[in-house]
């Protein structure tokens, strides 16, 4: 056979959807979704059918879902299922927010998530194992792509800055997709400007970052985020700043209060002075009375 045939039909079978190569007998073939979404807090269904020999239903099957593919992949799922068992069990240390929606022994490994967060985005990647004496393995390589979405939430809204430098109203969002932010000033819409994201990784993907310049104390203002699945607003009032406190600058109330403690002090020190030399002079007289 022409080796050009031979490259040109590999590189087919590479590019069609859902395609998975595996070790082992002829009749594997595996399905896998190339994109599913989910809901943040709802349970999401990641997909997976595979067909493999019929003398192999006798064997241990070991499924294996994996976030990830290559050196920094993270192993999320791992399950046995034994011969004569409609079961796959665990191991000990498996995070229960992971487990097997599908049956093994029905060529169905599909995987379910309970409460998505915006963190589980990402590409997994499913796997099974034919164990005993004909070993063999079948992987997905394309991998199953969760977008995980979540209607905009404002993490913080606050001011920073000094009368002298100025005041910055900041206003830290997340959402998926990432939220759009506009500032709602005492009369108008007001511009504001993006910042770069906060923390690295995945996170950042899903935070945005607002500052509006130029606040002015005694003013309000708004932060709204919308994104296709909802809105969120929260409003900041920037208090003006407080003059220092000083004894000739305070007010007559608190100047009144003030003499009024010092006052009861004084005269509590006065009475006992009295009080104690009364005593001593009672017990001067009773001692001569002897």
């Amino acid at each position: 056979m022409d080796a050009r045939l031979v490259c040109s039909a590999l590189s087919l079978l590479l590019s069609l959807p859902g395609a998975a190569l595996g070790s082992g007998d002829d009749g594997w073939s595996m399905k896998v979704h190339s994109e599913v979404r989910g809901m943040e807090g709802y349970p999401v269904v990641l997909p997976c059918t595979f067909s493999h020999p019929q003398h192999s239903q006798h064997s241990s099957l070991q499924v294996l879902w994996r976030l990830g593919h290559g050196v920094g992949a993270t192993v999320l799922y791992r399950c046995t299922s034994r011969p004569g068992t409609p079961t796959c069990e665990p191991g000990p240390q498996q995070d229960q927010r992971y487990r097997l929606e599908g049956n093994p022994r029905e060529h169905d490994l599909s995987l379910r998530i309970n409460g998505a967060t915006l963190q589980d985005s990402g590409r997994y990647y499913c796997r099974v194992e034919v164990q005993g004496r004909e070993h063999v393995s079948f992987e997905d390589k394309m991998g199953t792509r969760l977008r995980v979405e979540a209607a905009p939430k404002i993490l913080t809204l606050a001011v920073e800055g000094s009368e002298q430098s100025g005041y910055t109203a900041l206003c830290r969002v997340q959402g998926s997709p990432l939220p759009d932010v506009q500032w709602l000033g005492p009369d108008d819409l007001l511009e504001g400007s993006l910042v770069g994201p906060l923390s690295q990784g995945s996170a950042a993907h899903f935070h945005t970052v607002s500052q509006l310049r130029d606040v002015e104390p005694g003013q309000q203002y708004t932060c709204s985020a919308s994104n296709p699945l909802g809105k969120e607003q929260a409003t900041l009032y920037v208090l003006p700043p407080r003059p220092p406190m000083s004894m000739t600058g305070a007010s007559p109330p608190l100047l009144l209060l003030l003499s009024l403690s010092l006052g009861a002090k004084v005269l509590l020190l006065v009475g006992m002075g009295v009080w104690v030399v009364q005593g001593g002079a009672l017990q001067g007289i009773s001692c001569w009375a002897k």
